[in-house]
């Protein structure tokens, strides 16, 4: 499997109220770069009280597949970038 970056690497936003789709992302790839254990919130809305959220371990590279709308955001901003697999 091959990763195609399809954008440029940004930061997650921090909270609820800042989260993004990540260039309307259907796959996403998350690096955490920091010294610490991330959380990473997922919800259909921006602000939304219905939130998934998971861990990321640091120096770890996670892939998220998401609906485009989707937006998500971090306990401390971490790397993302919009991706695509090919073979």
């Amino acid at each position: 499997m091959i990763t195609k970056i399809v954008a440029t690497e940004v930061n997650t936003p921090t909270t609820a109220g800042t989260a993004s789709s990540i260039s309307d992302a259907t796959c996403v790839r998350l690096y955490n770069h920091t010294v610490g254990i991330v959380t990473v919130g997922i919800s259909s809305l921006v602000g939304a009280a219905s939130t998934a959220y998971f861990a990321i371990p640091s120096g770890t590279v996670e892939f998220l597949t998401k609906p485009a709308s989707d937006v998500i955001w971090s306990s401390t901003a971490i790397k993302a970038n919009k991706v695509a697999f090919t073979n």
